[in-house]
């Protein structure tokens, strides 16, 4: 697919939401009206911004008004636990310079293989990232359940990621960061599950869950029973397309902002968008974000 072709496609789904939420006038004066919020917006790399390089996301991002980044491995950013210390110095001070927070770092660490090895190794690995968090001045580590292994006991795998969990909490709070579980995963994703993870994790100042934003979510057309279970050690969250109404974005919101919830709500959006349409994605993506916030 061209990338006017990609622009295009990224862009119809926000066009189409902006008009079924009977926004008046263009995004940026939607953003100008609204009140400031008690949580923040901003964006993961996934998959909308996987092709911009570092200096790009950080003017983009900026630019559009968002106020944090969370940085996905592999991605064309290039933040990776590979890095010199030279480079973990000027990647902190990219962001510090820019005003931006480095919220945090998503990685693909997972903790439900059969294979013992393959944990131990992923245990390790989350230890070199928050690591590299500390290095750069984010604020946490995100990490996944990746589903149930064919054949796997599912209460016998739970423990083992929340035992898991609780070796790299120590190296989190070693490093002064925080470990963030995301709701993901056949099976894994279910909140029932993340909230057993966690328990057995018992390190809530340290380990918490990431919210997803699952279509799996919804129950009779609300979140509330879901998120009730985990609202508690909910430590940042993603969002998705804001257009979609079969989510309720509006009550989600709501919820965060009667629990309190301080932190980010971080744009992942499935489909890649050039660098050229960045700025004007964010914009809009703000607008709908901010309207979705009105009471």
């Amino acid at each position: 697919m061209t990338k006017n072709g990609i622009e295009r496609r990224a862009l119809f789904g926000m066009g189409a939401g902006l008009a079924a939420l009977n926004l008046a006038g263009t995004c940026e004066a939607t953003a100008a009206a609204a009140e400031p919020m008690k949580f923040k917006l901003g964006t993961i790399t996934y998959n909308v911004a996987k092709d911009w390089d570092l200096p790009t996301l950080i003017h983009h991002t900026k630019a559009a008004g968002l106020e944090g980044v969370e940085l996905r491995t592999t991605h064309k950013h290039g933040v990776e636990i590979s890095l010199a210390d030279a480079q973990r110095k000027d990647i902190r001070q990219r962001f510090n310079d820019a005003g931006l927070t480095l919220w945090g770092l998503g990685t693909t660490c997972e903790f439900q293989s059969t294979d013992a090895a393959k944990v131990t190794q992923n245990i390790e690995e989350c230890k070199r990232w928050c690591e590299l968090a500390k290095a750069v001045g984010a604020h946490g580590v995100k990490v996944r359940p990746n589903g149930l292994p064919a054949g796997a006991n599912l209460p016998a795998t739970l423990d083992q990621i929340g035992k898991s969990l609780a070796e790299c909490a120590k190296a989190a709070r070693d490093n002064g960061v925080e470990i963030w579980l995301e709701v993901h995963g056949p099976i894994t994703m279910n909140p029932p599950n993340i909230r057993t993870i966690l328990d057995i994790c018992a390190a809530p100042n340290t380990v918490g869950a990431c919210w997803n934003s699952n279509a799996s979510d919804v129950v009779n057309g609300s979140v509330k029973q879901n998120f009730d279970l985990l609202a508690r050690d909910i430590k940042s969250c993603h969002i998705n397309n804001l257009w979609d109404t079969t989510y309720p974005y509006r009550e989600l919101f709501g919820l965060f902002h009667k629990s309190g919830y301080q932190g980010y709500t971080l744009c992942e959006v499935g489909t890649a968008v050039p660098p050229e349409a960045g700025i004007a994605f964010l914009q809009c993506y703000k607008g709908l974000w901010l309207e979705l916030n009105r009471a």
